[in-house]
């Protein structure tokens, strides 16, 4: 266990910044619902060009895509794939993510497809490197 606690500290510390990305996504949501006086519970009825709306889409999609992230990453810590790899590409994961929410927020949909390729990338490469571990 502590070897896999040294060779993976870097992937494992971007699951805390992960952790810490999520949690800001769901204040910067509840806050700009509660300013907006927007109902619990019922849907976003608005299109892109509101903030509430690009909010709830850029949780939702940070939600969508965490837990395939984290099997991915289990899967790569078990299978024992190269630390290299795994933190590199798990650190570009998640500031791909940093990156998605923010141009989320900023209306940006160009950038934000791309932040949303790169992370895609990441996470295939992490399933590419523990599937070459096997």
């Amino acid at each position: 266990m502590t070897t896999l606690l040294v060779d993976y500290a870097p992937a494992i510390s971007a699951l805390g910044v992960l952790a810490l990305l999520m949690v800001i996504q769901t204040l910067v949501l509840d806050v700009t619902g509660i300013r907006r006086k927007h109902p619990p519970g019922t849907p976003v009825l608005s299109g892109p060009d509101d903030f509430l709306f690009r909010a709830t889409r850029a949780h939702g999609n940070s939600n969508e895509n965490l837990p395939t992230a984290l099997a991915i990453l289990s899967f790569c810590f078990i299978v024992g794939a190269s630390p290299a790899w795994i933190n590199n590409l798990m650190l570009l994961f998640v500031a791909a993510r940093a990156g998605h929410m923010l141009c989320y927020y900023l209306d940006l949909r160009m950038a934000r497809s791309i932040s949303f390729g790169v992370g895609l990338l990441a996470m295939i490469g992490m399933l590419i490197s523990g599937f070459a571990a096997l």
